[in-house]
């Protein structure tokens, strides 16, 4: 039994990481907006005659 807590505990303590690091991430980061432009070519804009 003894080695069931343990694992529980580890399991528990990296959880608790990953939390505390998705939550640090999400208040500290702050995205930047930015222009953003994709280029379509022609071909893709057409319907296709064939059809």
């Amino acid at each position: 039994m003894p080695t069931l807590f343990r694992l529980l505990v580890a399991i528990a303590f990296f959880a608790g990481l990953a939390f505390a690091g998705m939550f640090a991430l999400s208040v500290m980061v702050q995205p930047t907006e930015r222009e953003v432009t994709v280029r379509i070519p022609a071909r893709d804009l057409l319907p296709d005659a064939r059809a």
